[in-house]
């Protein structure tokens, strides 16, 4: 259901592009020289105290919570933090080398997934170094290797290149497509139209978007979802109720359009509309939060009006994430019953609905499901790496899809009927792949090749499996250069919620680092989906501790096992693994050199109060009830940092624009570090600007961020760029 994992802290763009470097060596890291010092800028405390369930706790810095767009002294702040932080960063001399390697590595040709209608195939396009790529059209029958032509350059949208293509629709015929704009990179979007055949934009717009699909009810009509339009100065902190699904028809105001659901009785559901590839039905799916439950409407579609929706899965009990449908039968994955999740055919030609498990729960988790042609293909984990069998529509087996190696495949491209298909493929040394993909026979090619800029063969990846705290065995991917020897310089990289899984996938980040002689680690702890519901309820709620031991065990394991030495090791994380890397460091401050937590949730027992926060508590729990607030209150990064205990050095990193993770919980969190004696390793705070919580934002941003992170790992891991 992709509005539950709209919702989530989206880790894959928190990690966009990771870098690292060379080695030296390991006796160096310990003793670094650091750059001068000066005092930090104050940061003046409030005195604020308050009673939980009998407990005082202090907020000092709560003012820093205030919109640093409005506020003016929260704004005084980040200039002088931002001017401190980039005065440190410019003496490292790590940074020029990096920032010239991950340049490099990252212009190379990639092509986004394709789609299909009508006569023509769109996709994303994007030359190498374009800060935002480019929406592009070309003839369904073209040979491999035609240019299409640009229907979208975002590029021309913004002077700073902070201003996005999201997502996109093609009409079913292909003459028109509905795309958002995200802008600063805020989650809120404004849905636009363009003709195909002349690029000529619509006057129609959409605005207030969020959380939403774009589904096309014919060629003139499309179903979206918003939220009301906030107060004045609220857009960005506010907390989101009443989303309502709407139906809008081309040519006609947004005021003029039709509301088609809505729980008004139950203000914190969130609501997608999905359309049958032959348009018959609508299926409607609602969920509270991330937990991977929701309830499911349909409606039919005749004549191309939307008869009455009516309740299919009325109970949030279990996942049912709508596939496709053909005719009156719907395909479904479902959770019901299934830890690892199965796949269920709905039949509504009767006159009460049949459910019927066509492919019941395996050994392994079910992702994802698509129809293409007339076979259902299923995208498994396996031991965190991606397997995708195809099967009939009723359900027989009908062998194995295949894949370039070991990694990921994402985002099946194709409609029940047609004869073409296409799939996504990356992994730590393999950049994403457009694969076309044969339904009849299962077999995939290259749709278009990727030229790389350095040979995959140079590279090994391993997969280990590691004892956690109590046992439970974790896997973690490593990755190094073949001729790499002994300890190195070690990023280990972590995520651990929502039940997203961590499978292998490409970053030029990444490959700058192993590139450089680095390694590269990635840890598949509990909270994620690598193994199903239970990997999942394991490292959540009152059990949220065991991600924080899964990720310290892996740094153990690193260093006792020869991979990086003792004063080598660094550790980064985005979202919900910002809160991760702010929660071990507090934890064990001993074991780590350096850290970066990006766009971090560190204010635990306030997280709930802002934004798209509020869905969280299904990982998390509610501050208003005790005996969750206790469990939060033991780990919360902003109310655990200790005074008396050397720190490793540490970057923090959020931009003014993030409305999924407010940039508060980072800038609190840093005061509260500069404040505490913790000894005389940097803390320091990077604030991005017109960025978000990740999405949207411009090549030429992500590099110079990357070179500054990462050279500042470098300098207390003892890793030293090549010229």
């Amino acid at each position: 259901m992709k509005n539950r994992l709209w919702l989530a802290m989206a880790a894959p763009l928190a990690l966009a592009t990771p870098v690292a470097f060379a080695q030296t060596p390991p006796t160096l890291a310990k003793d670094q020289a650091m750059p001068s010092l000066p005092p930090y800028p104050a940061s003046p405390q409030v005195p604020l105290v308050e009673d939980h369930f009998g407990e005082k706790v202090s907020d000092p810095w709560r003012w820093l919570e205030a919109d640093v767009r409005t506020d003016a002294k929260v704004a005084a702040w980040v200039q002088a933090q931002s001017a401190y932080t980039a005065a440190y960063l410019k003496q490292l001399p790590e940074r020029a080398a990096l920032e010239k390697r991950m340049k490099a590595l990252i212009d190379y040709e990639r092509f986004g997934l394709p789609q299909r209608r009508g006569a023509s195939v769109f996709y994303s396009w994007n030359s190498g170094l374009m800060n935002q790529s480019q929406l592009l059209v070309r003839p369904a029958d073209a040979p491999v290797g035609t240019k299409g032509r640009v229907l979208l350059d975002p590029n021309t949208w913004a002077k700073d290149g902070a201003t996005a293509l999201d997502a996109w629709a093609a009409s079913d015929d292909g003459r028109l497509l509905a795309y958002s704009v995200q802008d600063g990179g805020s989650d809120w979007r404004t849905v636009k139209f363009v003709g195909v055949a002349d690029g000529k934009p619509l006057a129609d717009e959409l605005k207030w978007v969020k959380f939403s699909g774009l589904a096309w009810l014919g060629n003139d009509a499309l179903l979206y979802s918003r939220f009301a339009e906030p107060k004045e100065g609220q857009a960005f902190q506010a907390l989101n109720y009443n989303q309502t699904v709407w139906l809008h028809r081309l040519g006609t105001p947004q005021s003029a359009d039709q509301p088609v659901f809505a729980t008004p009785e139950l203000p914190k559901r969130g609501h997608g509309a999905s359309v049958s590839s032959d348009g018959r039905w609508v299926v409607i799916t609602s969920s509270e939060g991330t937990d991977p439950v929701n309830t499911v409407h349909v409606a039919r579609v005749t004549n191309g009006k939307i008869g009455p929706v009516t309740a299919l899965i009325p109970d949030l009990k279990a996942q049912w994430d709508f596939v496709d449908g053909v005719g009156d039968q719907l395909w479904f994955v479902s959770g019901d019953g299934a830890p690892l999740k199965k796949i269920v055919r709905v039949d509504l030609s009767g006159s009460t609905p049949r459910f019927d498990t066509v492919v019941p729960e395996s050994k392994d988790n079910l992702e994802s499901v698509g129809i293409a042609g007339n076979r259902l293909f299923a995208s498994y984990i396996h031991d965190a790496k991606s397997q995708v069998l195809a099967f009939d529509l009723d359900g027989k087996p009908a062998g194995a899809v295949s894949l370039p190696g070991i990694g990921s495949a994402s985002g099946l491209s194709g409609r029940p009927g047609d004869r073409h298909a296409y799939l996504s493929f990356s992994s730590f040394t393999q950049p994403a792949t457009v694969l076309a993909l044969d339904p009849a026979t299962a077999k995939t090619t290259p749709w278009e090749p990727v030229h790389l800029t350095f040979d995959p063969a140079d590279f090994r990846v391993e997969q280990v499996f590691y004892p956690s705290k109590d046992g439970t065995k974790v896997p973690m991917f490593i990755v190094r250069r073949k001729d790499a020897k002994g300890p190195l310089p070690t990023l280990l990289y972590g995520y651990g919620g929502f039940n997203v899984a961590l499978t292998p996938w490409f970053s030029a980040g990444f490959m700058t680092w192993i590139d450089s002689g680095g390694a590269f680690a990635l840890a598949n702890l509990r909270g994620g989906g690598e193994y199903g519901d239970a990997w999942h309820d394991a490292g959540r709620r009152d059990k949220k501790q065991n991600v924080f031991d899964d990720f310290i065990a892996a740094g153990e394991w690193l260093i006792a096992n020869g991979v990086t030495p003792r004063h080598g090791l660094a550790i980064e994380g985005g979202s919900n693994g910002g809160l991760l890397i702010g929660a071990v460091t507090n934890q064990r401050p001993d074991l780590f050199a350096a850290a970066s937590p990006a766009v971090g949730v560190m204010d635990m027992l306030r997280f709930d109060q802002f934004t798209a926060g509020r869905y969280w508590v299904d990982d998390y729990g509610y501050p208003e009830k005790e005996a969750d607030w206790r469990v939060l209150r033991r780990y919360s990064p902003y109310h655990n940092v200790r005074s008396g205990v050397d720190y490793p050095a540490i970057l923090v990193t959020t931009a003014d624009t993030d409305d999924r993770v407010v940039p508060g919980h980072s800038l609190k969190y840093t005061a509260a570090l500069q404040t505490a004696a913790i000894g005389p390793k940097p803390h320091l705070i990077r604030i991005e600007t017109r960025a978000g919580h990740g999405s949207g934002k411009p090549i030429d941003k992500q590099i110079e961020e990357t070179a500054d992170v990462q050279a500042f790992l470098a300098h207390f891991t003892g890793l030293t760029p090549r010229p």
